[in-house]
Protein backbone atom coordinates (compact mmCIF):
# COMPACT_ATOMS: atom_id res chain seq x y z
CA UNK A 1 0.00 0.00 0.00
CA UNK A 2 1.23 3.44 -0.80
CA UNK A 3 0.60 5.18 2.43
CA UNK A 4 2.38 8.45 1.72
CA UNK A 5 -0.47 10.24 -0.03
CA UNK A 6 -2.82 7.57 -1.22
CA UNK A 7 -6.52 7.79 -0.44
CA UNK A 8 -8.46 5.01 1.19
CA UNK A 9 -11.87 5.35 2.74
CA UNK A 10 -12.92 3.08 5.58
CA UNK A 11 -16.61 3.37 4.77
CA UNK A 12 -18.52 4.34 1.65
CA UNK A 13 -19.15 8.04 1.44
CA UNK A 14 -22.73 9.08 0.88
CA UNK A 15 -23.96 10.01 -2.60
CA UNK A 16 -22.88 9.53 -6.23
CA UNK A 17 -19.31 10.75 -6.48
CA UNK A 18 -18.65 9.91 -2.86
CA UNK A 19 -19.32 6.26 -3.62
CA UNK A 20 -16.98 6.43 -6.57
CA UNK A 21 -14.30 8.17 -4.56
CA UNK A 22 -14.44 5.42 -1.97
CA UNK A 23 -13.11 2.98 -4.52
CA UNK A 24 -9.49 3.20 -3.47
CA UNK A 25 -7.46 0.49 -1.91
CA UNK A 26 -5.10 1.59 0.87
CA UNK A 27 -5.09 3.55 4.09
CA UNK A 28 -4.32 7.23 4.07
CA UNK A 29 -1.34 8.35 6.06
CA UNK A 30 -3.64 9.71 8.74
CA UNK A 31 -5.58 6.44 9.00
CA UNK A 32 -2.47 4.30 9.03
CA UNK A 33 -0.54 6.56 11.37
CA UNK A 34 2.33 7.25 8.99
CA UNK A 35 4.53 10.32 9.10
CA UNK A 36 4.13 11.39 5.45
CA UNK A 37 6.96 13.86 5.35
CA UNK A 38 9.83 12.01 6.91
CA UNK A 39 12.14 14.83 5.97
CA UNK A 40 9.76 17.78 5.80
CA UNK A 41 11.53 20.90 6.90
CA UNK A 42 14.97 19.27 6.76
CA UNK A 43 15.73 19.96 3.11
CA UNK A 44 17.41 22.82 1.28
CA UNK A 45 15.81 26.25 0.93
CA UNK A 46 14.81 26.40 -2.74
CA UNK A 47 12.62 29.51 -2.61
CA UNK A 48 15.32 31.57 -4.27
CA UNK A 49 16.30 28.99 -6.87
CA UNK A 50 16.72 30.25 -10.42
CA UNK A 51 14.85 28.38 -13.13
CA UNK A 52 14.52 28.94 -16.87
CA UNK A 53 11.67 31.43 -17.13
CA UNK A 54 11.53 31.25 -20.92
CA UNK A 55 9.90 27.81 -20.72
CA UNK A 56 6.65 29.48 -19.66
CA UNK A 57 6.49 31.78 -22.71
CA UNK A 58 4.47 29.08 -24.48
CA UNK A 59 1.53 29.84 -22.18
CA UNK A 60 1.19 33.46 -23.28
CA UNK A 61 2.01 36.86 -21.88
CA UNK A 62 -1.04 37.35 -19.66
CA UNK A 63 -0.02 35.17 -16.71
CA UNK A 64 1.07 37.93 -14.33
CA UNK A 65 -1.47 38.56 -11.59
CA UNK A 66 -3.41 35.33 -12.13
CA UNK A 67 -4.04 32.68 -9.46
CA UNK A 68 -4.24 28.88 -9.37
CA UNK A 69 -5.69 26.78 -6.56
CA UNK A 70 -4.02 23.47 -5.72
CA UNK A 71 -6.25 21.14 -3.68
CA UNK A 72 -4.66 18.21 -1.86
CA UNK A 73 -4.68 15.94 1.18
CA UNK A 74 -1.05 16.84 1.93
CA UNK A 75 -1.12 19.12 4.96
CA UNK A 76 1.31 20.77 7.38
CA UNK A 77 4.22 20.22 7.79
CA UNK A 78 4.46 18.16 4.59
CA UNK A 79 2.94 21.00 2.62
CA UNK A 80 5.83 23.43 3.09
CA UNK A 81 8.27 21.82 0.62
CA UNK A 82 5.56 21.98 -2.04
CA UNK A 83 4.85 25.63 -1.25
CA UNK A 84 8.56 26.45 -1.36
CA UNK A 85 8.94 24.97 -4.85
CA UNK A 86 6.22 27.29 -6.14
CA UNK A 87 8.28 30.41 -5.30
CA UNK A 88 10.59 30.21 -8.38
CA UNK A 89 7.51 29.54 -10.56
CA UNK A 90 5.76 32.62 -9.21
CA UNK A 91 8.91 34.68 -9.66
CA UNK A 92 9.01 33.68 -13.33
CA UNK A 93 5.34 33.93 -14.19
CA UNK A 94 3.66 36.23 -11.69
CA UNK A 95 1.15 33.44 -10.99
CA UNK A 96 0.09 33.06 -7.36
CA UNK A 97 -0.35 29.43 -6.28
CA UNK A 98 -2.94 29.05 -3.54
CA UNK A 99 -2.08 25.78 -1.82
CA UNK A 100 -5.16 24.30 -0.12
CA UNK A 101 -4.31 21.21 1.93
CA UNK A 102 -7.05 19.54 3.96
CA UNK A 103 -7.58 16.30 5.81
CA UNK A 104 -11.12 16.32 4.42
CA UNK A 105 -9.85 16.09 0.83
CA UNK A 106 -11.45 12.72 0.06
CA UNK A 107 -14.87 13.79 1.31
CA UNK A 108 -14.82 17.35 0.02
CA UNK A 109 -13.44 16.90 -3.49
CA UNK A 110 -16.61 15.20 -4.84
CA UNK A 111 -18.75 17.78 -3.08
CA UNK A 112 -16.84 20.58 -4.75
CA UNK A 113 -17.01 18.88 -8.14
CA UNK A 114 -20.74 18.23 -7.84
CA UNK A 115 -21.45 21.80 -6.77
CA UNK A 116 -19.54 23.37 -9.66
CA UNK A 117 -16.72 24.57 -7.42
CA UNK A 118 -13.98 22.21 -8.54
CA UNK A 119 -10.39 23.27 -7.76
CA UNK A 120 -8.09 24.29 -10.58
CA UNK A 121 -5.72 21.42 -9.79
CA UNK A 122 -6.03 18.42 -7.47
CA UNK A 123 -3.33 16.00 -6.40
CA UNK A 124 -5.06 12.63 -6.78
CA UNK A 125 -3.55 9.76 -4.78
CA UNK A 126 -4.23 6.90 -7.19
CA UNK A 127 -5.40 6.07 -10.72
CA UNK A 128 -8.82 4.77 -9.66
CA UNK A 129 -9.73 8.17 -8.27
CA UNK A 130 -8.49 9.82 -11.46
CA UNK A 131 -10.80 7.62 -13.52
CA UNK A 132 -13.74 8.47 -11.29
CA UNK A 133 -13.06 12.19 -11.56
CA UNK A 134 -12.69 11.94 -15.35
CA UNK A 135 -16.10 10.25 -15.48
CA UNK A 136 -17.65 13.50 -14.20
CA UNK A 137 -16.63 15.23 -17.40
CA UNK A 138 -14.94 18.02 -15.45
CA UNK A 139 -11.28 16.91 -15.66
CA UNK A 140 -9.51 18.37 -18.68
CA UNK A 141 -7.00 16.45 -20.76
CA UNK A 142 -3.37 17.30 -20.14
CA UNK A 143 -2.06 19.99 -22.52
CA UNK A 144 0.48 19.05 -25.17
CA UNK A 145 3.41 20.48 -23.20
CA UNK A 146 2.58 18.23 -20.26
CA UNK A 147 2.01 15.22 -22.50
CA UNK A 148 5.43 15.74 -24.06
CA UNK A 149 7.09 15.80 -20.64
CA UNK A 150 5.26 12.67 -19.53
CA UNK A 151 6.26 10.92 -22.74
CA UNK A 152 9.91 11.89 -22.27
CA UNK A 153 10.40 11.50 -18.53
CA UNK A 154 8.02 8.77 -17.33
CA UNK A 155 7.78 5.07 -18.10
CA UNK A 156 4.92 3.56 -20.07
CA UNK A 157 3.32 2.22 -16.88
CA UNK A 158 3.24 5.66 -15.28
CA UNK A 159 1.87 7.21 -18.48
CA UNK A 160 -0.89 4.61 -18.53
CA UNK A 161 -1.79 5.20 -14.89
CA UNK A 162 -2.24 8.91 -15.66
CA UNK A 163 -4.49 8.14 -18.62
CA UNK A 164 -8.14 7.14 -19.02
CA UNK A 165 -9.32 5.42 -22.21
CA UNK A 166 -6.06 6.31 -23.92
CA UNK A 167 -6.15 10.02 -23.11
CA UNK A 168 -3.55 11.48 -20.76
CA UNK A 169 -5.22 13.52 -18.06
CA UNK A 170 -2.66 13.66 -15.26
CA UNK A 171 1.11 13.74 -15.01
CA UNK A 172 2.59 11.71 -12.13
CA UNK A 173 3.80 13.72 -9.14
CA UNK A 174 5.44 11.88 -6.22
CA UNK A 175 6.10 8.15 -5.99
CA UNK A 176 7.19 5.40 -3.66
CA UNK A 177 8.16 1.76 -3.98
CA UNK A 178 7.04 -1.03 -1.71
CA UNK A 179 8.99 -4.11 -2.76
CA UNK A 180 11.64 -4.04 -0.05
CA UNK A 181 12.89 -6.28 2.75
CA UNK A 182 14.54 -4.40 5.61
CA UNK A 183 17.52 -5.88 7.45
CA UNK A 184 20.59 -4.89 9.46
CA UNK A 185 23.74 -4.73 7.28
CA UNK A 186 25.96 -4.71 10.38
CA UNK A 187 24.24 -7.78 11.81
CA UNK A 188 24.43 -9.56 8.46
CA UNK A 189 28.15 -8.85 8.19
CA UNK A 190 28.80 -10.12 11.68
CA UNK A 191 26.85 -13.32 11.02
CA UNK A 192 28.30 -13.86 7.56
CA UNK A 193 24.94 -13.63 5.79
CA UNK A 194 24.52 -12.53 2.18
CA UNK A 195 21.61 -10.54 0.81
CA UNK A 196 19.37 -12.95 -1.13
CA UNK A 197 18.41 -12.24 -4.72
CA UNK A 198 15.85 -15.01 -5.27
CA UNK A 199 13.01 -16.45 -3.23
CA UNK A 200 14.85 -19.75 -2.80
CA UNK A 201 17.85 -17.87 -1.43
CA UNK A 202 15.54 -15.93 0.90
CA UNK A 203 14.05 -19.13 2.33
CA UNK A 204 17.51 -20.73 2.61
CA UNK A 205 18.69 -17.67 4.57
CA UNK A 206 15.60 -17.84 6.77
CA UNK A 207 16.24 -21.50 7.54
CA UNK A 208 19.88 -20.77 8.27
CA UNK A 209 18.89 -18.08 10.77
CA UNK A 210 16.55 -20.56 12.47
CA UNK A 211 19.45 -22.99 12.81
CA UNK A 212 22.06 -20.42 13.79
CA UNK A 213 20.05 -18.27 16.19
CA UNK A 214 17.35 -20.21 18.09
CA UNK A 215 16.85 -17.32 20.53
CA UNK A 216 15.41 -15.01 17.84
CA UNK A 217 13.07 -15.33 14.87
CA UNK A 218 14.09 -14.57 11.29
CA UNK A 219 11.06 -12.39 10.59
CA UNK A 220 9.07 -9.71 12.38
CA UNK A 221 5.79 -8.40 11.03
CA UNK A 222 2.73 -6.38 11.98
CA UNK A 223 -0.53 -5.65 10.20
CA UNK A 224 -2.20 -3.65 12.98
CA UNK A 225 -3.39 -0.20 11.91
CA UNK A 226 -6.55 0.62 13.86
CA UNK A 227 -9.60 0.48 11.63
CA UNK A 228 -7.24 -0.10 8.69
CA UNK A 229 -5.78 -3.29 10.21
CA UNK A 230 -4.84 -5.76 7.51
CA UNK A 231 -3.47 -3.47 4.82
CA UNK A 232 0.19 -4.56 5.22
CA UNK A 233 -0.88 -8.14 4.47
CA UNK A 234 -2.28 -6.99 1.12
CA UNK A 235 1.18 -5.71 0.23
CA UNK A 236 2.73 -9.10 0.91
CA UNK A 237 0.25 -10.76 -1.43
CA UNK A 238 0.75 -8.14 -4.15
CA UNK A 239 4.51 -8.56 -4.03
CA UNK A 240 4.29 -12.34 -4.39
CA UNK A 241 1.69 -12.21 -7.19
CA UNK A 242 3.74 -9.72 -9.21
CA UNK A 243 7.14 -11.28 -8.54
CA UNK A 244 5.97 -14.82 -9.24
CA UNK A 245 3.22 -14.52 -11.84
CA UNK A 246 4.35 -11.38 -13.63
CA UNK A 247 2.66 -8.15 -14.71
CA UNK A 248 0.14 -9.70 -17.14
CA UNK A 249 -1.46 -11.93 -14.52
CA UNK A 250 -1.20 -9.10 -11.97
CA UNK A 251 -3.16 -6.83 -14.33
CA UNK A 252 -5.77 -9.55 -14.98
CA UNK A 253 -6.19 -10.00 -11.23
CA UNK A 254 -6.77 -6.27 -10.70
CA UNK A 255 -9.28 -6.12 -13.57
CA UNK A 256 -11.10 -9.21 -12.25
CA UNK A 257 -10.40 -11.01 -15.50
CA UNK A 258 -9.34 -13.81 -13.19
CA UNK A 259 -11.12 -14.23 -9.84
CA UNK A 260 -9.55 -13.36 -6.52
CA UNK A 261 -9.66 -17.07 -5.64
CA UNK A 262 -7.96 -18.20 -8.85
CA UNK A 263 -5.70 -21.20 -8.09
CA UNK A 264 -2.64 -19.08 -8.87
CA UNK A 265 -3.67 -16.50 -6.27
CA UNK A 266 -4.35 -19.30 -3.79
CA UNK A 267 -0.82 -20.58 -4.36
CA UNK A 268 0.57 -17.04 -4.00
CA UNK A 269 -1.12 -16.53 -0.62
CA UNK A 270 0.12 -19.93 0.52
CA UNK A 271 3.61 -18.76 -0.41
CA UNK A 272 3.10 -15.68 1.77
CA UNK A 273 1.88 -18.01 4.50
CA UNK A 274 5.05 -20.08 4.25
CA UNK A 275 6.65 -17.14 6.04
CA UNK A 276 3.92 -15.26 7.89
CA UNK A 277 2.15 -18.36 9.23
CA UNK A 278 5.27 -20.35 10.03
CA UNK A 279 5.83 -20.34 13.83
CA UNK A 280 9.51 -21.09 13.30
CA UNK A 281 9.89 -17.91 11.25
CA UNK A 282 7.77 -15.29 13.08
CA UNK A 283 7.19 -13.03 15.04
CA UNK A 284 10.53 -11.93 16.49
CA UNK A 285 10.23 -9.57 19.43
CA UNK A 286 6.44 -9.86 19.68
CA UNK A 287 5.14 -13.41 20.01
CA UNK A 288 3.50 -16.09 17.90
CA UNK A 289 1.89 -15.95 14.47
CA UNK A 290 -1.31 -14.41 15.81
CA UNK A 291 0.66 -11.52 17.30
CA UNK A 292 1.21 -10.20 13.77
CA UNK A 293 -2.43 -9.08 13.75
CA UNK A 294 -2.05 -7.02 16.93
CA UNK A 295 1.42 -5.63 16.24
CA UNK A 296 1.16 -2.17 14.73
CA UNK A 297 2.69 -1.61 11.37
CA UNK A 298 4.78 1.25 12.78
CA UNK A 299 6.39 -0.97 15.44
CA UNK A 300 6.75 -4.10 13.35
CA UNK A 301 10.33 -3.65 12.15
CA UNK A 302 11.82 -2.22 15.34
CA UNK A 303 12.99 -5.62 16.72
CA UNK A 304 15.67 -5.61 14.01
CA UNK A 305 17.36 -2.79 15.91
CA UNK A 306 17.00 -4.75 19.16
CA UNK A 307 18.50 -7.99 17.89
CA UNK A 308 15.16 -9.84 18.11
CA UNK A 309 14.58 -10.42 14.41
CA UNK A 310 16.44 -10.18 11.14
CA UNK A 311 14.01 -9.39 8.31
CA UNK A 312 10.96 -7.19 7.77
CA UNK A 313 9.07 -6.68 4.48
CA UNK A 314 7.88 -3.09 4.14
CA UNK A 315 7.93 -0.12 1.78
CA UNK A 316 10.50 2.63 1.31
CA UNK A 317 8.43 4.94 3.50
CA UNK A 318 9.08 2.72 6.52
CA UNK A 319 12.30 4.68 7.00
CA UNK A 320 10.25 7.15 9.06
CA UNK A 321 9.53 4.50 11.70
CA UNK A 322 12.99 3.48 12.84
CA UNK A 323 13.91 4.63 16.37
CA UNK A 324 15.67 7.96 16.62
CA UNK A 325 19.40 7.59 16.07
CA UNK A 326 19.09 4.54 13.79
CA UNK A 327 21.45 4.88 10.85
CA UNK A 328 19.73 3.98 7.58
CA UNK A 329 22.55 3.16 5.16
CA UNK A 330 24.05 0.34 3.14
CA UNK A 331 26.59 -0.20 5.92
CA UNK A 332 24.44 1.14 8.74
CA UNK A 333 22.09 -0.16 11.40
CA UNK A 334 19.31 -0.86 8.90
CA UNK A 335 18.86 -0.86 5.16
CA UNK A 336 16.70 -2.70 2.63
CA UNK A 337 17.12 -4.99 -0.33
CA UNK A 338 14.66 -5.51 -3.20
CA UNK A 339 11.96 -8.12 -2.69
CA UNK A 340 13.53 -11.16 -4.36
CA UNK A 341 12.51 -12.50 -7.73
CA UNK A 342 10.43 -15.68 -7.55
CA UNK A 343 9.89 -16.77 -11.12
CA UNK A 344 12.27 -16.00 -13.98
CA UNK A 345 9.35 -15.48 -16.35
CA UNK A 346 8.04 -12.62 -14.20
CA UNK A 347 11.18 -10.57 -14.81
CA UNK A 348 12.31 -7.75 -12.54
CA UNK A 349 9.29 -6.09 -11.00
CA UNK A 350 8.34 -3.61 -8.28
CA UNK A 351 5.07 -2.61 -6.60
CA UNK A 352 4.55 1.02 -5.64
CA UNK A 353 2.32 4.04 -5.79
CA UNK A 354 2.15 7.78 -6.19
CA UNK A 355 0.04 10.84 -6.90
CA UNK A 356 -1.22 12.47 -10.09
CA UNK A 357 -1.84 16.10 -11.07
CA UNK A 358 -5.36 16.51 -12.48
CA UNK A 359 -6.76 19.82 -13.70
CA UNK A 360 -10.38 20.94 -13.73
CA UNK A 361 -9.64 24.08 -15.75
CA UNK A 362 -7.66 24.80 -18.91
CA UNK A 363 -6.75 28.44 -18.34
CA UNK A 364 -3.16 29.26 -19.40
CA UNK A 365 -1.99 29.77 -15.81
CA UNK A 366 -3.35 26.34 -14.83
CA UNK A 367 -1.60 24.70 -17.77
CA UNK A 368 1.63 26.50 -16.89
CA UNK A 369 1.57 25.05 -13.36
CA UNK A 370 0.69 21.58 -14.67
CA UNK A 371 3.66 21.84 -17.00
CA UNK A 372 6.02 22.98 -14.23
CA UNK A 373 5.01 20.06 -11.99
CA UNK A 374 5.80 17.60 -14.81
CA UNK A 375 9.36 18.86 -15.36
CA UNK A 376 12.59 17.36 -14.03
CA UNK A 377 13.38 20.88 -12.83
CA UNK A 378 10.47 20.80 -10.38
CA UNK A 379 11.17 17.20 -9.31
CA UNK A 380 14.75 18.06 -8.42
CA UNK A 381 13.75 21.18 -6.50
CA UNK A 382 11.10 19.19 -4.61
CA UNK A 383 13.64 16.49 -3.69
CA UNK A 384 16.03 19.13 -2.36
CA UNK A 385 13.30 20.98 -0.47
CA UNK A 386 11.86 17.88 1.21
CA UNK A 387 14.88 15.99 2.44
CA UNK A 388 14.44 12.25 3.16
CA UNK A 389 11.12 10.64 2.35
CA UNK A 390 10.14 11.94 -1.11
CA UNK A 391 10.94 10.85 -4.64
CA UNK A 392 9.45 10.85 -8.10
CA UNK A 393 9.26 8.46 -11.04
CA UNK A 394 10.45 11.31 -13.26
CA UNK A 395 13.57 9.94 -14.95
CA UNK A 396 15.05 13.43 -14.98
CA UNK A 397 15.30 13.32 -11.19
CA UNK A 398 18.98 13.35 -10.23
CA UNK A 399 19.64 10.71 -7.57
CA UNK A 400 22.17 12.93 -5.80
CA UNK A 401 19.33 15.30 -4.91
CA UNK A 402 17.69 12.59 -2.80
CA UNK A 403 18.84 12.83 0.80
CA UNK A 404 18.08 9.25 1.83
CA UNK A 405 19.88 6.15 0.50
CA UNK A 406 16.56 4.31 0.55
CA UNK A 407 15.00 7.02 -1.59
CA UNK A 408 17.92 6.71 -4.00
CA UNK A 409 17.53 2.93 -4.14
CA UNK A 410 13.79 3.30 -4.81
CA UNK A 411 14.42 5.92 -7.51
CA UNK A 412 16.97 3.63 -9.15
CA UNK A 413 14.26 0.98 -9.43
CA UNK A 414 11.84 3.46 -10.99
CA UNK A 415 14.44 4.67 -13.48
CA UNK A 416 15.67 1.19 -14.44
CA UNK A 417 14.18 0.33 -17.84
CA UNK A 418 14.58 -3.38 -17.09
CA UNK A 419 12.26 -3.13 -14.06
CA UNK A 420 8.49 -3.33 -14.59
CA UNK A 421 6.47 -1.09 -12.27
CA UNK A 422 2.94 -1.84 -11.15
CA UNK A 423 0.68 0.24 -8.93
CA UNK A 424 -0.58 -1.17 -5.65
CA UNK A 425 -3.33 -3.65 -6.59
CA UNK A 426 -5.68 -2.99 -3.69
CA UNK A 427 -5.72 0.69 -4.66
CA UNK A 428 -7.08 -0.24 -8.07
CA UNK A 429 -9.70 -2.74 -6.91
CA UNK A 430 -13.21 -1.79 -5.76
CA UNK A 431 -13.35 -0.46 -2.20
CA UNK A 432 -15.52 -3.40 -1.12
CA UNK A 433 -12.56 -5.62 -1.96
CA UNK A 434 -9.31 -3.69 -1.54
CA UNK A 435 -10.42 -1.50 1.36
CA UNK A 436 -12.75 -3.88 3.19
CA UNK A 437 -12.90 -7.62 2.54
CA UNK A 438 -9.21 -8.04 1.80
CA UNK A 439 -8.24 -6.29 5.04
CA UNK A 440 -10.61 -8.25 7.26
CA UNK A 441 -10.13 -11.63 5.60
CA UNK A 442 -6.34 -11.48 5.60
CA UNK A 443 -6.48 -10.43 9.25
CA UNK A 444 -8.57 -13.53 10.01
CA UNK A 445 -6.12 -15.58 7.97
CA UNK A 446 -3.35 -14.41 10.31
CA UNK A 447 -5.13 -14.04 13.65
CA UNK A 448 -7.47 -17.03 13.54
CA UNK A 449 -5.66 -19.33 11.14
CA UNK A 450 -8.52 -19.21 8.63
CA UNK A 451 -7.60 -21.43 5.69
CA UNK A 452 -6.35 -19.87 2.49
CA UNK A 453 -9.14 -21.02 0.18
CA UNK A 454 -11.87 -19.77 2.51
CA UNK A 455 -10.08 -16.46 2.85
CA UNK A 456 -9.87 -15.89 -0.88
CA UNK A 457 -13.40 -17.22 -1.51
CA UNK A 458 -14.71 -14.63 0.93
CA UNK A 459 -12.78 -11.83 -0.76
CA UNK A 460 -14.01 -12.96 -4.17
CA UNK A 461 -17.59 -12.95 -2.88
CA UNK A 462 -17.19 -9.28 -1.96
CA UNK A 463 -16.43 -8.25 -5.55
CA UNK A 464 -19.27 -6.02 -6.79
CA UNK A 465 -21.59 -7.60 -9.33
CA UNK A 466 -21.20 -4.66 -11.69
Amino acid sequence: MTVLTRARRLALLAGGLGLALAASGCATAEEAGVDEGTGAGTGTDVTGAEIDCSQFDQFGDSLDGTEVEVYTSIVTPEDQPFIDTFAPFTECTGITVNYNGTKQFEAQLPVRVQSGNAPDIAFLPQPGLLAQMVSTGQVVAAPDAVAQNVEEYFSEAWRDYGSVDGTLYAAPLGANTKSFVWYSPSAFEEAGYEVPETWDELIALTDRIVADDPDTKPWCAGIGSGEATGWPATDWLEDVVLHELGPDVYDQWIAHEIPFNDPRIVAALDRVGSILRNPDYVNGGFGDVASIATTTFQDAGVPITQGNCWLHRQASFYQANWPEGTEVAEDGDVFAFPFPQIGESAGKTVVGGGEFVAAFADRPEVQALQYYLSTPEWANLKAQATGPGWLSANTGLELDNLASPIDRLAAEQLQDESVTFRFDASDLMPAAVGAAAEWSELTAWIAAGQDTRTTLDNIEAAWPAS
